[in-house]
């Protein structure tokens, strides 16, 4: 179980001197920060569930091998009723070297279990519905579903997993119905279980309050897990809210890949625990976008340019006002870039200064000495208006020899 830290202990990964937030964080958190927050990571199976995304076995390898190197202490490794092909992705997994713990993921029906078994699995999710809405639409009785988990987590525990109990749609559920669903799968031997927002619909302070009541119902030994999706952009925010609340574990994707708009993002949870929380995910924060770049090349989906963490534009400066304090890293931006395994760099376009040119022209080794700067600049603003885009230094460097052959 990933256990509490002492007041103030962070990940010895991390360099704090390296995230330039502010004071005010620790002012209104007083003794809310250096909690151990686990991250549970169901890009292979959760995230493959993207429309159009399709991981073939030797992708969730490869893509396994980046987590594992991240740090990622759990991996769900699939969904093995999906295909055979996810079938054999287990297969092939369990054979690798890895220091990240392999999950499995599979209904409370007695096929999913008695295949999960036969994959030499440590550990598996089993999941049921446990809201009215849910449960009418697949035709079943909250009685009769209790039953089912009883049963599904038992055969599961009896066959040598440890289990975790995934609670489908739990933040619509009643709430005596959802307390009842945790307690029979406890009963079956559950060791663990997840609180779900499978539609994204909870605010960050109802996130709060259901994990709270669940910590409340399971009592303090039991590992709970915060599972939530991001249709209304508060998966980040919300995953804040379900460790406040007592979640142990967050399950979250790269890039925040999944079912409609997404899950939570690791990165963006990662940065976020570690740097304003002081949080310890123990995960390396400088391969964050290696491990990004990765998954979105084998997905084929990319991400905006201005992403959180990963984005290219996050350390390139283009504006002359921001280019006057570019070697003052921390008056424009919020963290290093080393923290995160980026490079910081200047680029010349419509909004760019003069400063900004002394910049390049020192990064690419030019001199600008006896030329008219201002008229330099203008040529600069011309040609990236002409193009609706900045200048390549392969466009600079022509414009400055133009420039100094009159």
């Amino acid at each position: 179980m990933i256990t509490a830290l002492q007041p103030g202990a962070t990940n010895p990964m991390v360099d704090r001197a390296q995230f330039y937030t502010s004071p005010l964080n620790a002012q209104v958190l007083g003794d809310a920060v250096g909690r151990r927050i686990g991250i549970y990571d169901t890009t292979l199976r959760d995230g493959e569930q993207s429309v159009g995304v399709v991981f073939d076995p030797e992708d969730k390898v490869r893509i396994a091998h980046a987590l594992d190197r991240l740090g990622v202490p759990r991996i769900e490794a699939s969904f093995p009723r999906v295909s055979p092909r996810d079938e054999e992705a287990i297969r092939l997994l369990v054979q690798e070297d890895l220091d990240a713990q392999l999950w499995g993921f599979g209904r409370a029906v007695p096929a999913d279990i008695e295949l999960l078994a036969g994959l030499g699995l440590p550990a598996t999710i089993i999941e049921a519905p446990v809201s009215h809405t849910k449960l009418a639409a697949y035709g079943v009785e909250p009685e009769k579903m209790l039953e089912r988990i009883r049963t599904a987590v038992q055969a599961g525990v009896e066959s040598g997993m440890r289990v975790c109990f995934f609670g489908v749609d739990g933040s619509r559920a009643h709430m005596d119905h959802l307390r009842a669903s945790y307690e029979a799968a406890l009963e079956g031997g559950a060791e663990e279980i997840a609180v779900v927002d499978t539609i994204g619909v909870l605010a960050p302070e109802a996130v709060r309050h259901l994990v709270g009541s669940v910590r409340g119902w399971v009592g303090p030994d039991i590992p709970i897990h915060w599972h939530g999706h991001n249709d209304f952009g508060l998966a980040t925010a919300g995953a804040v809210a379900a460790v406040d609340g007592g979640a142990n574990w967050i399950q979250a994707t790269i890039n925040g890949i999944g079912e409609r708009a997404g899950n939570a993002n690791i990165a963006e949870i990662a940065l976020a625990f570690e740097g304003l929380y002081e949080h310890q995910t123990g995960l390396r924060l400088d391969r964050l976008r290696e491990t990004s770049q990765l998954v979105a090349e084998l997905a084929g989906h990319g991400y905006e340019p201005w992403k959180s963490v990963v984005g290219d534009n996050l350390f390139i400066r283009e504006s002359g006002a921001v280019a006057m304090q570019f070697h003052e890293p921390e008056a424009v931006e919020p963290y290093a870039a080393d923290l995160v395994g980026a490079e910081r760099k200047i680029v010349l376009g419509k909004k760019s200064g003069a400063v900004s040119l002394d910049i390049k022209a020192e990064e690419l080794g030019l001199d600008l000495d006896g030329l008219d700067q201002m008229a330099l600049l203008q040529e600069v603003k011309r040609l990236s208006e002409d193009h609706r885009r900045t200048i390549t230094d392969a466009e600079f460097v022509e414009l400055v020899k133009r420039a100094q052959n009159g």
